[in-house]
C-alpha cells in the first residue's frame, strides 16, 4: 500500500486532499497538523475516523520535526498545502510568511533528498506570483512580478522546486494555482466572508431583525475563480504523471469581487442595487432592493491592501491538453455552492 503525507490538512486544500484520496485510492493518507491546544477538525469529518487515514504532527518551519516524518514514514507522495495564505496579511508578518511558505518548502525538499529521494514532491503555488501582469491569461512563461510578500515567497519556491528537480533529479512539480474556493475555505477570505455575510443577513431579513453591511476593500479586482475540489483533481494528476512537469491550475475566465457580491445575494433570493460616485470608490455601497432600502455591502479601506493586483487570469490549455483535466464547477454553480451551504449552516 502507497503512502501519501499531506500537510495543511486543517485547510480547505489539504482536508479535499484528504478526502480525494480515502474517497479514490486505496492508499495509506498521513495527514499533518501543527501542534495546537484546541485544533479545528470541522474540515475533516468525512476521513478523521477511516482506518487508511493518520494524523500525524508536524510544521514547516521545524526542519527536525518535517526531516522525522519523512524517515518515518517513508511516504510516496507528499503533497504540500501548509501555508500562510492570506495575502493581506502578508505585509505585517513577511518574515513568517517567508519561513513558512519558502523556507518550509526547502526543508521538505531537503527532507525528501536525504531520505526518501524516490518520493514524488507537491508545492502550491499562486497567481499571486504573476502580480502586476503584462498580459492575460497568464501562462508559465509569464514573468514573475509579485506585488505582496506571499507573492514573492511562493515565487521563490516555484524555483526552489526547479532547482532541486533538475539538481538532484527528484520528482518535484509546482501547481499555480489561481483561486479555487469552497465549502471549506476560511472565513478570513474574502468569498468566504461574502458568503457568510450573506447567510447572517438572510437570517435577519427572514426573522424581521437589523443587520450589519458586509464591510469590503477593492471589488473591482478580478479574480479567475474555480471550485477547490475540481483542482484537487488536477493535482492528483499532475502527481501521477510519468515526469515532473509543472502546471496552471484555472478556470480560463475572470470575474470581479463586485459580481461575486451580486451573485452571492442573488443566490440567496435577495436583489440589490450599486450606488457609485465616479472617482470616489469608498462612497461605493449595495443596497437592498426594498422600501426600507437598507445598505447591503459598503467599502472600508482598512481592507485595501498597500499593493493590489487588479487581474489575474489564467491559462489552463496545457493541463487540459497534456493531462486532460478540466474544471466542472461554473463560476455562477460555485457562489451558488458556498452560499447555499452557509445558509443551512446559519
Amino acid at each position: 500500500m502507497k503512502k501519501v503525507l499531506v500537510t495543511g490538512t486543517l485547510g480547505q486544500d489539504g482536508a479535499n486532499m484528504c478526502e480525494f484520496l480515502i474517497e479514490n485510492t486505496e492508499h495509506e493518507v498521513y495527514g499533518m497538523i501543527r501542534r495546537a491546544a484546541s485544533p479545528n477538525f470541522k474540515n475533516c469529518k468525512k476521513f478523521i475516523n477511516h482506518e487508511r487515514f493518520n494524523l500525524v504532527y508536524g510544521d514547516l518551519t521545524d526542519e527536525v520535526s518535517i526531516s522525522n516524518l519523512v524517515k518515518e514514514i517513508k511516504p510516496d507522495y507528499f503533497i504540500n498545502f501548509a501555508a500562510n495564505s492570506f495575502v493581506g496579511c502578508s505585509w505585517k508578518m513577511p518574515l513568517q510568511v517567508f519561513d513558512t511558505n519558502t523556507t518550509g518548502v526547502l526543508r521538505c525538499l531537503e527532507a525528501i533528498k536525504d531520505y526518501q529521494p524516490e518520493c514524488k514532491f507537491y508545492s502550491a503555488g499562486s497567481s499571486e506570483e504573476f502580480g502586476d501582469v503584462d498580459y492575460a491569461p497568464q501562462d508559465l512563461k509569464h514573468p514573475l512580478k509579485p506585488r505582496s510578500p506571499y507573492g514573492a515567497s511562493k515565487c521563490a519556491a516555484r524555483h526552489l522546486v526547479k532547482v532541486y528537480r533538475e539538481s538532484y533529479n527528484i520528482f518535484a512539480v509546482h501547481g499555480t494555482l489561481f483561486n479555487h474556493e469552497g465549502t471549506k475555505r476560511g472565513e478570513e477570505f474574502v468569498t468566504r466572508k461574502i458568503t457568510k455575510g450573506v447567510a447572517k443577513i438572510k437570517k435577519a431579513i427572514n426573522n424581521n431583525e437589523p443587520f450589519k453591511p458586509i464591510e469590503l476593500g477593492n471589488i473591482y479586482a478580478k479574480r479567475d475563480w474555480s471550485d477547490s475540489e475540481d483542482f484537487i483533481e488536477g493535482i492528483w494528476s499532475m502527481m501521477t504523471q510519468e515526469k515532473p512537469r509543472d502546471y496552471i491550475l484555472a478556470s480560463g475566465e475572470t470575474h470581479t469581487i463586485k459580481e461575486f457580491v451580486e451573485r452571492a445575494f442573488l443566490a440567496a433570493g435577495i436583489e440589490g442595487n450599486w450606488s457609485e460616485i465616479e472617482n470616489e470608490p469608498l462612497k461605493t455601497q449595495f443596497y437592498r432592493n426594498s422600501s426600507a432600502g437598507e445598505v447591503l455591502v459598503k467599502i472600508n479601506e482598512e481592507f485595501y491592501r498597500p499593493n493590489e493586483v487588479e487581474l489575474l487570469l489564467g491559462d489552463p490549455s496545457r493541463i487540459k491538453l497534456e493531462l486532460g483535466w478540466r474544471p466542472k464547477v461554473s463560476f455562477c454553480n460555485l457562489v451558488k455552492k458556498m452560499v447555499e451551504h452557509d445558509l443551512n449552516e446559519e
